[in-house]
């Protein structure tokens, strides 16, 4: 079990609930690999979005460096199937602190939540491949759901409102991943169950370190942009959609 009022402001920030259709669909048998190699994908995803977001705005070349090597052994696994679970242990750790680049006002505070933020989605990456191992899954990758690309599309072309919005991206994907984990998870095996409500505190917090972000570059109200990607998100999750995934939405395969 876990504690509801961790749910209670995710449940206000997103404007619908996941599909009862999405759930009935997700707990079947045969669907329990596409589950989980998505999200497999999606956690490494989130680490290469954050990664992409502190090259692109704060790191130095140095700190570049570090954090590509750090993503690198588990893109080899996921996209080549090169490594293994031995390989893997222990793997997102950094050996030294990275600093921002001296002309970024926000660095320090961008970096101290998304390394952190990249270094716990490596480690839900092992502990989801330990569960298809464990399954007898065989891993192939999979091709992303129309999710992620369905807000990108709307991010704004000029500075900083670019980042802003994709900072209330990232928000919204783990807010919605912190929400279905919890639907999902009385629904699935115990052992699968207990390590999705595992997951709950830490993606609260990646959505709350998001939106901080986003208000703390803008340092005007963020509401009117949020509330707009509120109805972006909503769609993706209500709408039918035919191709089945981690954040896809109403089932649809007629």
């Amino acid at each position: 079990m876990f504690d509801h009022h961790l749910l209670e402001p995710i449940n206000s920030f997103l404007k619908c609930t996941t599909p009862d259709t999405w759930i009935e669909e997700a707990r079947k048998t045969e669907n329990l690999s596409v589950i989980l190699r998505d999200h497999l994908l999606c956690e490494l995803k989130a680490s290469q979005s954050a990664v992409f977001l502190l090259k692109r705005y704060a790191l130095t070349p140095e700190g570049i460096e570090q954090l590509l090597a750090l993503v690198e052994p588990y893109e080899l696994f996921a996209y080549k199937r090169i490594g293994n679970l031995e390989s893997l242990k222990a793997k997102n750790i950094l050996s030294k602190s990275i600093k921002p680049r001296p002309d970024c006002p926000y660095g320090q505070d961008m970096i101290d939540k998304m390394v952190l933020l990249i270094r716990e989605e490596l480690h839900h990456f092992y502990q989801v491949l330990e569960i298809i191992e464990s399954n007898n899954i065989q891993y192939e990758p999979i091709p992303a759901s129309r999710y992620a690309k369905g807000m990108i599309k709307h991010v704004r072309t000029y500075e900083p409102e670019a980042l802003i919005d994709k900072l209330i991206i990232g928000a919204f994907i783990e807010a919605r991943s912190c929400e279905r984990f919890a639907k999902l998870a009385p629904h699935l095996t115990p052992e699968i169950g207990k390590f999705y409500i595992s997951l709950l505190r830490s993606e609260a917090r990646h959505y709350q370190d998001y939106l901080e972000l986003a208000q703390q570059i803008s340092g005007d109200d963020i509401s009117e942009r949020v509330n707009y990607f509120a109805d972006v998100e909503a769609d993706l999750i209500s709408s039918p959609d035919s191709d089945f995934k981690f954040h896809s939405g109403e089932p649809n395969f007629t």
